[in-house]
């Protein structure tokens, strides 16, 4: 159960991210995700391997499987502190390049970039960088010439908006790149969250391996009965 919840969350990871991309040049940032999903699908086979050897009591196996858990447990400390290290490193790298995407924007002919800024406008209810007049300094609206901003950046509950600045109340106040920065850095949140509480639960099990261990060491040993009454 614990590694289907971590390769579930490695994966949310992955599909949020695709619509955030152009956003996050950066793709390291993912590799909390990468270890975290080989976490999760390795602490599977782990976990089959210690049922195995704890129905069986076997010290070599329940032993085999301390170990490894312990390397586990190191993994995921390390996927926290990445994690840490990269949801710092946020904002600089949308600050970066949140205004390239916006001056790249085309709303005749949508590429990915403009369908990667539409998405957010209407998904985080904003307009603009920092608010709808950041539109007047891009490409596409010296271009157009209509003194209007793109449709998703009205607000959805308005059904005759067009985007005019003449407008500005059928239109999101606040801007895209606090609201993006905020979604990623929770996002990573969830990958250090899930780390530390599978960590706790490893250490559960490690301890719980080693009860077992050191009740097997305690264990009398066997001795061979001889014919005759004697003792091997």
């Amino acid at each position: 159960a614990a590694a289907g919840i971590l390769c579930y969350v490695g994966a949310y990871v992955f599909i949020t991210y695709d619509d955030y991309d152009h956003f996050f040049e950066d793709v390291y940032t993912l590799i909390p995700a990468v270890i975290i999903i080989a976490v999760g699908t390795l602490l599977f086979i782990i976990g089959l391997i210690g049922c195995c050897a704890t129905i069986r009591e076997s010290r070599c196996g329940l032993a085999t499987f301390v170990i490894i858990l312990l390397l586990v447990f190191v993994t995921e400390v390390v996927v926290v502190v990445l994690g840490y290290i990269y949801r710092a490193k946020v904002e600089d790298e949308v600050d970066h390049s949140i205004r390239k995407v916006y001056n790249g924007y085309n709303g005749t002919n949508p590429d990915a970039a403009s369908r990667a800024i539409d998405y957010v406008q209407r998904q985080l209810r904003c307009c603009g960088i920092h608010n709808y007049s950041d539109w007047e300094n891009t490409v596409w609206f010296k271009q157009t010439k209509n003194n209007s901003v793109p449709l998703s950046c009205c607000k959805a509950t308005l059904s005759n908006c067009t985007g005019s600045l003449t407008r500005p109340m059928d239109l999101y106040s606040e801007g895209c790149e606090a609201l993006v920065v905020k979604k990623l850095q929770e996002i990573m949140m969830y990958v250090i969250w899930a780390a530390l509480a599978f960590a706790a639960i490893q250490l559960l099990g490690m301890l719980c391996a080693c009860i077992v261990l050191c009740r097997r060491s305690r264990d009398p040993a066997y001795e061979l009965l001889i014919t005759g009454g004697t003792y091997a």
